[in-house]
């Protein structure tokens, strides 16, 4: 049997690493093709690879809770019922993750190839000549091993990724030691944790003898998946667009009212109707007012999209962190529609089992607060758009009615927007349509 060696591939919008988070299979065990081998964390989902090969598993190559980059081998497999295959020799030149004798690319079933080569780090000439004559900083045959072909180096935006093995990565990630200003000493120039802990010696904090010892009563976590990709969004929203905050306190009880009516309608039966959801739907109707509020700021093409269509992002906390995947078209579903996509886009988040795919191409985005018992807030806008609303906590507060004070349910709503796009004007007046729908829901026949 020929044995394979299955890389890590890019399953979508660009992501370079991802978390094993644990296998499906174990060595020795026959395999399928498209069956399920290993559940992976990337920076915006969890996703279930599945195996491009019928044959026998022989190695499992990297650990459960490791970090590994797009190409770095992770499982090997024997082939059933195929013929060996030499190995290629090494080329230093030139050839692609996964790339197989003839010349074609092995890709993992239902993704695309990757177009980044695998090519190796220039190596210092460790053992200079002994006859005079110039290397030119190319290895000799006798001067230094090629590396272990499991340990391809990737070429990516920012340069050659060093050969180093993946818990030799983790332990440098954890160190905060930049892998491309090491010169490994390992054979072939591999770095080896000696290398990364040498490296990471000098930066180290003086021991200061008034300090207190930490003990047990720290503890740090890597950062790493969700909470990485969110923190990188956050920053980038926070210092491009210019946010601006206003918030707005609604009586909401004729939506409130009108929810008990839906709860005994025959039409929504077995439809849970939240207060989300009438949101979500004020939204969109307050929309075709203010579209503004919808479009993007495109800085490369010097232009403001508009966009004829509402891709509704949801802020969803997860065990995983925070998320926001996308109910597609939601202006054109129904307010029984809008419920059901909710429910169900929620409860997929909640379970981990959102696809990356589902997490992009929003047009605005709301967040529900309130569901935390939170009255406010000041949302930073997700990348790429121009407006999120936050709905708050609906109470039981005192309110003038024609002149009495009487208790309703009351509710404050938040929107944030970017002042490149969007005008002090045109965000009151989205906002003021949101509560209007809100406090008055049959104002809707007039959007």
């Amino acid at each position: 049997m020929a044995l394979k060696k299955f890389p890590l591939p890019d399953v979508g919008e660009g992501l370079t690493e991802a978390e094993i988070v644990g296998w499906k299979v174990q060595p020795g065990e026959n395999v399928t093709v498209n069956q399920v081998i290993v559940e992976i964390e990337t920076a915006k989902a969890s996703v279930e690879l599945p195996c491009p090969w019928a044959g026998t598993i022989r190695d499992l190559l990297v650990e459960p809770g490791q970090t590994v980059e797009v190409g770095t081998p992770i499982i090997s497999i024997d082939m059933a019922g195929a013929d060996p295959e030499p190995e290629p020799e090494p080329d230093e030149g030139s050839g692609k993750i996964g790339e197989e004798s003839n010349g074609r690319i092995a890709t993992l079933v239902g993704y695309g190839p990757r177009t980044s080569a695998a090519k190796r780090r220039p190596r210092k000439d460790r053992h200079p000549a002994t006859n005079g004559t110039p290397t030119n900083g190319t290895a000799t045959a006798t001067a230094v091993a090629p590396p272990e072909p499991e340990e391809p180096q990737v070429e990516e935006a920012g340069g050659f990724v060093p050969l180093a093995k993946p818990p030799v990565r983790k332990l440098a990630k954890d160190l905060g030691v930049d892998l491309r200003s090491l010169a490994g000493s390992g054979s072939g120039g591999v770095i080896t944790r000696d290398d990364v802990q040498a490296a990471a010696a000098p930066t180290a904090a003086p021991a200061t003898p008034a300090a207190a010892p930490s003990g047990d009563r720290e503890r740090r976590v890597p950062i790493k998946g969700v909470r990485k990709a969110t923190a990188q969004a956050m920053v980038d929203s926070a210092f491009t667009a210019p946010h601006v905050t206003e918030f707005l306190t609604v009586d909401v009880t004729p939506m409130m009212e009108l929810r008990e009516q839906l709860k005994s309608d025959p039409a929504f039966r077995g439809v849970k109707i939240t207060p989300l959801a009438f949101a979500a739907k004020a939204m969109c109707l307050a929309a075709r007012r203010t579209p503004d509020v919808n479009a993007t700021w495109d800085e490369a093409a010097g232009e403001i999209v508009y966009k004829d269509y509402v891709h509704l992002g949801v802020a969803a906390a997860t065990p995983r962190g925070l998320v926001v995947p996308k109910v597609r078209d939601a202006d054109r579903m129904s307010l029984r529609e809008l419920a059901e996509a909710l429910e169900q886009l929620t409860n997929t988040a909640r379970e981990g089992k959102t696809t990356p795919a589902d997490m992009v191409g929003g047009t605005i985005t709301i967040t529900n607060v309130g569901v935390f018992g939170v009255d406010t807030g000041t949302p930073i806008i997700n990348p790429g758009e121009s407006a999120i609303f936050a709905f708050g906590a609906i109470r039981d507060m005192p309110w003038v009615v024609d002149g009495q004070v009487v208790p309703r349910k009351v509710c404050q709503l938040a929107l944030s927007f970017d002042h490149r796009v969007v005008d002090g004007q045109q965000g009151s007046q989205y906002l003021a349509d949101v509560g209007a729908l809100l406090a008055n829901p049959s104002m809707a026949f007039t959007f």
